[in-house]
């Protein structure tokens, strides 16, 4: 994940949309809040599987573009979610990066209800940064990152989420996207473009050719979402884009796990995959990604972005919340 600036908005969009977005509280007979339980999802996101997902993407090594790490991991990202009943499909191209290195490219689309028109989108990048070039040791900077955190973990959540999609029987189709090439943008040491483009590649290609017709409701991007040391605050571009997604998506932030780390609070512009869907494809979409508030995770685009520095907590508070989200969720046709 990229270099990003921090800004502070004022939090007033969010919070008229939290009032309208809320509904799921109610009173007590005491007259404090409660959840009203015959809203809230009666299944539970288990973080243990979606570690088991983090843990066997990670088995190849980092899976950085034209390795064969990048080749198996892609195969098991696409059998698992076939194995969970989704439909698979894979958009195979030649891209070429910052340093005019062409290496092929895989985003991979796993649909459930793909029968459907009315859709949601529900996304994440699988590959690995080349190098670790903010890892305290300098002379590791140019080792690749294992990116346990920093895309495995966001793919390993839609995973566990696939598998319970069929109990949850959501009233919309869902596409799982797993982009390819989003951290393949230039090190310090290298000429990156001033629009910072150079990042992002596979969402960038996968918005510009989108099947004719396809036009979901909205998309939820999932980046470094296990980090210990992070919590999930409005993101710029999310807030500027898919205000109405973003309060409805913190709302459902009810679980314990999630009343920890969903802060209601300005965080981040992250320049991510979530802007050429917006940008590009006019899909509105928010980042829920994980930050500290003055900087990402202390394993960021490092070595020690490893399994053992991930937090289940943190997998499930996500996780919780978006089957929160999907039960919510009501067909507009």
């Amino acid at each position: 994940m990229h270099t990003r600036q921090y800004v502070i908005l004022s939090c007033c969009l969010i919070a008229a949309a939290m009032l309208t977005f809320s509904c799921k509280k109610g009173k007590t007979d005491t007259g404090t809040d409660n959840a009203d339980s015959a809203q809230i999802v009666p299944l539970t996101f288990d973080s243990d599987s979606a570690m088991v997902h983090i843990e066997a993407q990670c088995q190849w090594g980092p899976r950085t573009p034209g390795s064969t790490a990048h080749d198996r991991c892609a195969d098991y990202i696409a059998e698992t979610f076939r194995r969970y009943g989704l439909s698979v499909a894979e958009q195979h191209v030649t891209l070429q990066g910052w340093d005019g290195k062409s290496f092929p490219c895989v985003n991979i689309t796993a649909s459930y209800k793909p029968e459907a028109s009315d859709r949601i989108v529900i996304c994440s990048h699988w590959d690995s940064r080349p190098w670790a070039d903010n890892d305290p040791d300098s002379a590791k900077h140019r080792e690749p990152v294992m990116a346990a955190n920093d895309g495995a973990s966001g793919v390993a959540v839609m995973m566990e989420l696939a598998r319970q999609l069929d109990k949850l029987n959501p009233s919309v189709g869902v596409d799982f996207v797993c982009f390819d090439m989003e951290d393949y943008g230039a090190p310090y040491w290298g000429t990156g473009k001033d629009d910072g483009t150079d990042w992002c590649l596979g969402s960038q290609y996968w918005a510009t050719n989108l099947p004719q017709g396809y036009k979901p409701r909205y998309g939820i991007l999932l980046d470094m979402v296990g980090g210990a040391d992070t919590q999930f605050r409005y993101e710029y571009y999310s807030r500027q884009f898919a205000p109405d997604i973003v309060a409805q998506v913190w709302s459902c932030a009810i679980s314990e796990e999630a009343k920890e780390v969903f802060r209601h609070e300005d965080g981040t512009a992250a320049m991510d995959d979530h802007i050429p869907m917006n940008r590009i494809a006019h899909i509105p979409t928010i980042d829920i990604i994980g930050e500290t508030g003055n900087g990402f995770s202390s394993t960021w685009h490092t070595v020690s972005d490893t399994p053992a520095n991930i937090s289940r907590k943190h997998l499930k508070a996500v996780g919780q919340t978006l089957l929160q989200k999907l039960y919510e969720e009501k067909s507009e046709r």
